[in-house]
C-alpha cells in the first residue's frame, strides 16, 4: 500500500451566513495515496467542488483536520498556507484563469518569480514546450484556442513540480476532441511525474480513467471504488 499524501478527518464546512448558510461538507473522512489518480463525481450541489477546494487549501474547514504531505493545513496562517500551496499543489480550473495582458510564457513564469524561484522563465519555457506550446510562447490568451489556454494553465500548475495536481472540471469548457487531448495530457503528466492527480468531473468517461472514483452526495462520501475493491477482496479471501 502506498503512503498517504492527503488525510481528511471529520471535515465539516458551512458556506454562507445565517438563513443563507449551507452545510456543504459533513463529517468527511478521506485518505488519498501518493501517485493515485482520483476522480470525484456527484450531482451539481453535492459538495464535490467544495471538497476539491478544501483539498487544494483554498477553503478552510469549520472543524476537522486536513493533512497534506504530513502538514496540518488547518493550523497554518494564511501566508504559510499560500506558501505551502504554491510549492506543493498545482491547480487547474475549468475557466483557465490566465492573465489577459500577459503572454503564455509570462503567465507561467510570473507566479514562479513571485515565489522567488530561480530561472523562472527557463522553467516556464520548458513546461510550455512539454505541453506542446513551444511555438506559442509569445502569444496572449486571446490569441490562443480554448485547448491551448488550458495547456498554458496546466504548464503553470506543473511549473513548481507539485506533489499533488488538482483539476476542477478541466475539460468542461472544451469540445469533445479537445477535452480528450487535455485529459490525455493530464494523465500522461501524472504518470510521468508520479504526482497525485485529483479531479472533479461530470464526465463519466473521464472519471473512469482514474484508478479510483469517489462519489459525493449531499456533502458526504456516498461511494468509493477503493473501499469497494477492498471489501470484495476481503470477501473473496
Amino acid at each position: 500500500m502506498r503512503n498517504s499524501i492527503i488525510e481528511l478527518k471529520s471535515a465539516d464546512l458551512t458556506l454562507g451566513n445565517a438563513a443563507a448558510s449551507v452545510h456543504v461538507l459533513k463529517s468527511i473522512d478521506l485518505s488519498i495515496a501518493e501517485s493515485e489518480a482520483v476522480g470525484i463525481v456527484g450531482p451539481s450541489g453535492s459538495g464535490k467542488s467544495t471538497l476539491l477546494m478544501v483539498l487544494a487549501g483554498l477553503e478552510r474547514l469549520d472543524s476537522g483536520e486536513i493533512h497534506v504531505r504530513n502538514t496540518p493545513l488547518h493550523t497554518l496562517s494564511e501566508d504559510r498556507l499560500a506558501d505551502f500551496r504554491g510549492k506543493n499543489i498545482g491547480i487547474v480550473f475549468q475557466s483557465f484563469h490566465l492573465i489577459a495582458n500577459m503572454t503564455a510564457l509570462e503567465n507561467v513564469a510570473v507566479p514562479l518569480e513571485l515565489a522567488n524561484v530561480k530561472g523562472a522563465f527557463d522553467i516556464a519555457r520548458k513546461e510550455l514546450e512539454s505541453v506542446g506550446l513551444g511555438e506559442r510562447l509569445s502569444h496572449y490568451p486571446g490569441q490562443l484556442s480554448g485547448g491551448e489556454q488550458q495547456r498554458v494553465a496546466i504548464a503553470r500548475a506543473l511549473a513548481p513540480s507539485p506533489a499533488v495536481l488538482i483539476a476542477d472540471e478541466p475539460t468542461g469548457n472544451l469540445d469533445t476532441e479537445t477535452g480528450r487531448q487535455i485529459a490525455d495530457l493530464l494523465f500522461s503528466k501524472q504518470q510521468e511525474r508520479g504526482m497525485t492527480l485529483i479531479l472533479v468531473t461530470h464526465d463519466p468517461s473521464l472519471a473512469a480513467r482514474c484508478t479510483r472514483q469517489i462519489k459525493v452526495a449531499s456533502g458526504r462520501i456516498a461511494g468509493d471504488s477503493r473501499t469497494e475493491q477492498t471489501r470484495l477482496a476481503s470477501v473473496s479471501a
